[in-house]
């Protein structure tokens, strides 16, 4: 089951309408429960080796290792015994920090531990679930299409060009990944996020883990989603702004982006408080300021 939960901002991508499922908070708000043993990198000795489970082999390919459950089986050894069912625990990562233009997108993915779908490749090979950025859009496109109806759940959630300004990108990546794990069809236990800094502060039990979208399948399936589903809102936006290279560069600052923002000025797409636009005479005077504070423990755009 999926869910799509992005505001309709007026300085923001226009989106269709869907409903919103808003579970019950798992812990008391803005109070996430501190496990021991969750630590990144804990030694427990429980699960899988990172790079290895279910979709590792051959088909991974040189230098491009297989997420496998290494980390998701070490929280549900914690948690066994907390819980008198199977956990379910979500996966979460971002696409589109850095960009210039759209929103910032966020997916929210939960398995059942169960091995992943996998790709034909060529000579035989198959092509295993890890991080969207070492897949190519084929294969990507072609897990966005396997992975719905193999996922116990998963939601995607959005903040828009407009809230970025407004609230900066920290603030912005807690919204578009609250938007996310609100909608999910059940809420989970404990929440997997790609990096090491844990930018939704509560309620959510939270595991953060550098790299995880290379080394969890649950975290690797919300990389896909996450980037297949911007990717594809870009493209969309092309056809509206023509020039910008929308189609190809996702809002990325390509060359040809930047020679046309130059000469045609921002969408109302793009982020306005952005420094590019000190770059740009012509444009300087739309730039949006953002209260000084708001940047305090702002995350980096790389």
């Amino acid at each position: 089951m999926s869910h799509e939960n992005v505001p309709n901002a007026p300085d923001g991508p226009r989106r269709p309408r869907t409903e919103t499922v808003h579970p019950e908070p798992v812990h008391p708000a803005g109070a996430a429960e501190a496990l021991p043993g969750l630590e990144p990198g804990a030694e427990t000795g429980a699960g899988l080796s990172p790079g290895t489970g279910p979709s590792a082999g051959p088909g991974s390919g040189p230098g491009r290792a297989a997420a496998g459950y290494a980390i998701e089986e070490e929280l549900r050894a914690f948690l066994a015994a907390r819980l008198d069912r199977p956990p379910r625990i979500a996966g979460v990562d971002e696409v589109g920090r850095g960009a210039w233009a759209g929103p910032v997108v966020v997916c929210a993915a939960v398995t059942d531990l169960s091995p992943p779908p996998e790709l034909p490749g060529r000579g035989g090979r198959t092509v295993a679930l890890t991080d969207s950025k070492l897949l190519t859009q084929a294969h990507r496109d072609g897990f966005a299409a396997a992975l719905p109806g193999w996922l116990a759940g998963h939601a995607i959630g959005a903040a828009s060009p407009g809230e970025i300004d407004e609230a900066g990108m920290t603030e912005a990546l807690r919204r578009a990944a609250v938007r996310a794990l609100e909608a999910l069809p059940e809420p989970p236990d404990v929440v997997i996020l790609d990096g090491g800094h844990d930018f939704l502060r509560g309620p959510w039990r939270v595991r953060c883990e550098v790299k995880a979208d290379q080394r969890s399948v649950t975290v690797a399936a919300a990389s896909v989603l996450a980037k297949v589903y911007r990717d594809r809102l870009m493209a969309g936006l092309d056809a509206e702004f023509p020039g910008y290279g929308f189609a190809d560069s996702a809002g990325y600052p390509s060359p040809a982006h930047q020679r046309f923002l130059e000469e045609h000025g921002p969408t109302p797409h793009h982020r306005l408080s952005w420094s590019y636009l000190d770059d740009l005479p012509r444009w300087r005077h739309l730039k949006r300021h953002r209260d000084p504070l708001a940047g305090e423990g702002q995350l980096s755009l790389l």
